[in-house]
């Protein structure tokens, strides 16, 4: 079956369903990850986006039971070169198509991925309709005119009630805010010895304090973390009364606490190959990212924070920190999945610390 992929600024594309056969008006944006397209499928950051994937085969290693990022994934749609239906993996259980169809995500393959690219690249991140071929670009282009992206994201994919991660010989307590946050870093936490409890996005800091943390984590999600008031009005409060460690919209949204600014990029950082500088060490990582926003440099001048990271293609903030507080975040993601290990030892920084409040306590 055909479909279209209508574009705002009236560049349109046609190919072929898989996954659910809908319409969806969503956000454009492109992936250059070579490998894990179920993690990212799953990731709940891609909530309201279609993603188009710049390697040119997907669904070949199928979909297996231990990769979800979240139970019930939430990203907006798919757009491939190539769609294989016939997986080859001895973990496959299902194949992407099957997972897509049962969550209402629809996908459209055999598109000119590296085109349409370019297009976002050039062009910027913007809202597109995939419809029926038989859509005219007139009809499509109103609906997209007529029709607003959402903006309640996170409460949309973040959880609905306290519960906990439990791991073997916990030697800390870590209450995670729950943004839109991907199982991997949960699991990160339990295999650093961390007990995990799991809290709404809009949890105040008084029911954080009442769990007795040894630290806050604030995790990823989706969306404009300025629509996030109560979860920046939390950290703030949570500010120099235990270690805070920050991920992706968690960096945005320590940042925010602090009276620092975010904007939004062109078309955002999407892959598993991004280069990052500690300004601390030196040393350069190669970064798993996925996010529109980023920390506005010059606003940070008037907060204690500090500026710990950069990335190697066009200078934006990628860490920051502030010592005295004990708090820091990045906006890249250490837990991956996918995508390499050179930052898993942010974990390890954020034990240090809480292994530090103790033996001072």
């Amino acid at each position: 079956m055909e479909k279209k992929i209508i574009l705002e600024d009236g560049r349109q594309y046609t190919g072929y369903s898989f996954g659910a056969d809908k319409d969806a008006l969503l956000e454009i944006v492109f992936n250059t990850s070579m490998a894990g397209y179920q993690e990212i499928m799953s990731d709940p950051s891609y909530t309201d986006q279609a993603v188009v994937m710049t390697y040119p085969l997907i669904g070949n290693y199928g979909m297996a039971d231990d990769d979800y990022e979240t139970d019930n994934p939430t990203i907006g749609a798919f757009i491939v070169r190539e769609y294989n239906d016939e997986p080859s993996n001895f973990r496959c259980a299902e194949t992407l198509d099957s997972v897509m169809k049962r969550y209402g995500i629809p996908g459209v393959y055999g598109v000119d991925t590296r085109k349409l690219t370019r297009s976002i690249r050039d062009k910027g991140s913007r809202k597109v309709l995939i419809t029926d071929v038989s859509t005219s670009l007139e009809e499509g282009l109103k609906i997209i005119k007529e029709n607003s992206l959402p903006h309640d994201a996170v409460s949309r994919v973040s959880s609905k009630n306290i519960y906990e991660s439990e791991t073997k010989n916990a030697r800390f307590h870590v209450v995670a805010i729950d943004c839109g946050m991907k199982k991997n870093i949960v699991r990160s936490l339990n295999k650093k010895d961390c007990r995990v409890t799991v809290v709404p996005w809009d949890t105040d800091a008084e029911t954080i304090k009442a769990l007795k943390p040894d630290g806050v984590f604030i995790s990823n999600g989706p969306g404009d973390p300025e629509d996030v008031p109560e979860t920046i009005r939390t950290v703030r409060d949570l500010i120099g009364k235990y270690p805070i460690f920050g991920i992706c919209l968690g960096h945005q949204i320590i940042s925010l606490a602090y009276g620092a600014k975010t904007y939004k990029l062109k078309f955002g950082h999407r892959g598993g190959n991004h280069p990052v500088k500690n300004v601390k060490t030196g040393k350069i990582e190669i970064t798993s990212q996925n996010h529109s926003y980023a920390v506005d440099t010059e606003s940070l001048e008037n907060t204690p924070l500090s500026v710990t990271h950069i990335n190697l293609l066009d200078g934006t903030v990628e860490g920051v920190e502030c010592m005295r507080d004990h708090v820091f975040s990045v906006q890249y993601h250490p837990e991956s999945a996918p995508g390499p290990q050179d930052s898993a030892y942010l974990f390890d920084k954020f034990i240090d610390i809480m292994r530090g409040e103790r033996e001072h306590a």
